[in-house]
């Protein structure tokens, strides 16, 4: 399959995902809001999800995907097999000792995690509690991650691109039923949280099963690749979860705030995820495996045809949702959350939030494809160095504008460490004479910018016209107008698009439809002409 084609597979499964999110946020808004429950509830599952970035998604394929595909190409599929037994086997044997490390001392972890809150407290009491049901996710999420991995390495992304999709509907069958059965709601979005890492696992090692590639669990023993593989994932960690990190940082001071500061940030970060996971994790996902086919085989040119491509989609995607969050957050919030307990109040702290936040997407995506340039390189140094000088950036920035700017001084602080990273990152490798940015690109970029500019001030224009709908509080009046918003702005930016050749939907549809291995790329998908 060609490389746009399994971006194309990963993007329409985590749309997927992200919309069966979306049911699932609706509905603990509706129920929880933004009150001292919801606030533990987001704390409580931000923390596993830090480690799930740092240990498993993040640095785990950063380091795991390059050794599995050389393991691969050297020695034959069944070495690499046995590698990725000795990997799981060696993350069994370090996460289990740490997460009951890290349980025994919760209530000292929550006065780092939620700094704000005052020991004894109930908001303190709740997030602990809360938290020692959920951190062991972060041992069953980390087994998906390896299994996922295998999969991607092999070129099959479904199945791991599929699996978030039941952590969504296990919460939100636990919503209903708790809500139908007045069970304490904390302790039920709590125990599901668990539950829906149990069944990501199993769907992961089912589908290892189908494809012949079960990993098998093994006596753990250093080897040389594994021995390599746990030395890469230390800083890598670091430099694969920045993002989480400040995120984690952001929630700490979040707790400082007037009660809901937290459940704001997280509904406001929910929102975002949307681009950020539906084109970054596409990317990153089917980008590094590629890459380090083409980096040990010395392929350079067809490195920087995808690094290009890759850098052209992210842009394509993520400075319009960019420009749209920014016109149209109020809007989304209020259509999307403002009922049952999620007040106006709430979407006005949730819709600033999101502003903040939204300013990162495109600095994101690019941290993403320009991470995987240095991954596939087996350097893992480089990003950590450049994601420690961002997060004091955002340490800095957050503790200086928390005070006049409350929630946005939070996130704007986020979004230009992100920037910061992305920048930092390219100008290293420009400098390393990396292959990145090809002909068609820079000849695409300024016209890219046109399109984003013009469909901006055509949804500011449209956005003045039905703004009086979303006043009245009626669903039945603010879905339509702000269904007519974004169709109306995302149809003018596809026909900017064709107009100025900023993109070929001709090229792009026919890629799609190429088949074949990833091994061989076909000569027309690393030569397509210019528009």
């Amino acid at each position: 399959m060609s490389f746009a084609r399994n971006l194309f597979t990963v993007s329409s499964l985590t749309i997927v995902s992200r919309m069966s999110g979306f049911v699932r946020d609706t509905l603990m808004a509706f129920y929880l809001g933004a009150d001292v429950m919801a606030d533990a509830v987001f704390i409580a599952q931000r923390l596993p999800n830090l480690f799930r970035s740092l240990f498993a998604e993040g640095a785990f394929s950063a380091a795991f995907v390059p050794l599995y595909a050389t393991e691969q190409k050297q020695k034959g599929t069944e070495a690499a097999q046995r590698f990725a037994g000795q990997a799981l086997s060696l993350l069994f044997a370090s996460l289990v000792p740490f997460s009951m490390i890290i349980m025994a001392f919760m209530p000292w972890v929550m006065r780092v995690q939620a700094s704000g809150y005052a020991p004894g407290s109930t908001p303190f009491e709740l997030a602990v509690t809360y938290s020692l049901i959920t951190f062991p996710y972060l041992i069953l999420i980390s087994v998906t991650a390896l299994q996922g991995g295998v999969l991607n390495s092999h070129g099959r992304f479904g199945a791991a691109a599929a699996a978030p999709i039941s952590l969504n509907v296990v919460i939100v069958i636990a919503l209903l039923v708790g809500h139908f059965m007045k069970w304490d709601l904390g302790l039920t979005m709590s125990w599901s949280f668990l539950l829906s890492g149990a069944v990501q696992m199993c769907w992961l090692a089912y589908s290892c099963f189908r494809a012949h590639l079960s990993v098998p669990l093994m006596k753990p023993k250093l080897t040389g690749p594994s021995r390599l593989l746990f030395k890469r994932i230390g800083p890598g960690a670091i430099g694969a979860g920045a993002a989480q990190i400040n995120m984690v940082l952001s929630v700490s001071l979040a707790t400082q705030l007037p009660t809901g500061g937290v459940a704001s940030l997280s509904y406001a970060d929910r929102l975002n995820q949307l681009p950020l996971g539906i084109i970054g994790i596409a990317v990153g996902t089917t980008l590094l495996p590629l890459l380090s086919r083409f980096v040990d085989e010395g392929e350079e040119d067809k490195v920087r045809h995808y690094m290009s491509r890759a850098i052209e989609f992210c842009l394509m995607l993520g400075l319009p949702a960019t420009v749209g969050f920014i016109l149209l957050a109020k809007p989304i919030v209020q259509t999307l959350w403002e009922h049952g307990a999620f007040n106006h109040h709430v979407t006005i702290t949730t819709a600033e939030a999101l502003i903040g936040y939204s300013f990162n997407i495109p600095a994101f995506l690019l941290v993403r494809v320009l991470s995987s340039q240095f991954f596939a390189r087996h350097d893992t140094s480089t990003p950590v160095k450049v994601s420690v000088i961002a997060m004091i950036t955002n340490v800095v920035g957050a503790l200086l504008l928390l005070q006049p700017f409350q929630h946005m001084g939070i996130t704007g602080a986020n979004s230009f460490a992100i920037w910061v990273n992305a920048i930092l990152l390219y100008t290293i490798a420009a400098k390393r004479k990396y292959p990145m940015i090809d002909a068609k690109l820079r000849k695409r970029f300024l016209r890219l910018l046109l399109c984003v500019a013009v469909m901006g001030v055509a949804t500011y224009l449209l956005k003045q016209q039905v703004i009086g709908l979303f006043k009245t509080g009626d669903m039945m009046k603010e879905i339509p107008a702000l269904a007519v918003l974004i169709g109306a702005s995302g149809l003018i930016y596809g026909i900017m698009l064709q107009i100025t050749g900023a993109m070929s939907w001709k090229e792009l549809l026919g890629t799609l439809k190429k088949r074949g291995s990833s091994k061989n790329i076909a000569k027309s998908d690393l030569a397509s002409p210019e528009s």
